[in-house]
């Protein structure tokens, strides 16, 4: 069944994100439940069962998600729960998350938006908003945002690995390589994994086009910590 598209939660940033379009689909689910219907009904009065799906394949298992701030984010029929964006590009997945505001932000800023959904996927590691607070100050941020975006994809970069790939396959492989160049540990089990010796899994496998989301509690990179040389940015 066609889920209503919602708007998107609004941005801590000034990029606007362009509205959402609606797609009702009521009076062909109406037209398509009377067909379902008949059927149902004619195979009831011959005597016949419905037929079995071929192969007796089932229905695809719900996407499950790993990690200790899962409880905090949608789930369930809530607007932006791992299910509902498991069909969508990685850049709007992104911005159902609350609390990768500045990340989401940071990929639009920068003109990385369409390199998430491309090649044979990407596996996306994203730091949460409080990570960004915690490692950059507000005018540090800003700069990063407006004139160096330069740098600002070389960041996005150190986040980025090829391959749509789950938590356990990255524990399994022990190290990956990120689209920086930067060859990252990973260790870890039981739902959570460590990365590059800094950072750790706080919600992981969401699925979603051609793509994984993986959120993680640090900054990655090289870049220089300046969260203390300024206030950090009011929410």
């Amino acid at each position: 069944m066609d889920q209503p598209i919602l708007p998107p939660p609004r941005s801590l940033h000034r990029f606007r994100r362009p509205a959402s379009r609606r797609q009702p689909r009521r009076r062909l689910a109406a037209l398509a439940a009377v067909a379902v219907s008949l059927v149902l009904t004619g195979a009831g009065c011959s005597g016949a069962e419905p037929p079995a799906p071929a192969g007796g394949a089932a229905a695809p298992a719900a996407p499950v998600v790993r990690g200790p701030l899962c409880d905090l984010l949608p789930s369930g029929s809530d607007p932006g729960n791992p299910a509902s964006l498991a069909g969508q590009p990685a850049e709007a997945a992104l911005q159902w998350l609350p609390v990768l505001t500045t990340f989401e932000a940071a990929v639009r800023a920068s003109g990385l938006a369409a390199d998430l959904h491309g090649g044979s996927g990407l596996t996306i590691l994203a730091p949460t908003d409080d990570a960004f607070a915690a490692k950059f100050s507000e005018e540090n941020l800003d700069q990063l945002f407006l004139t160096d975006k330069d740098k600002l994809r070389g960041l996005l970069r150190e986040h980025l690995v090829a391959g749509s790939l789950s938590l356990s396959d990255m524990v399994a492989a022990g190290k990956v390589t990120t689209l920086a160049g930067t060859k990252v540990a990973v260790t870890g089990g039981g739902g959570t994994a460590r990365v590059a010796d800094q950072a750790d899994t706080v919600c992981a496998d969401y699925r979603v086009a051609n793509a994984r989301i993986h959120i993680i509690n640090r900054v990655l990179g090289t870049l220089p910590t300046t969260a203390a040389e300024g206030g950090h940015r009011a929410h």
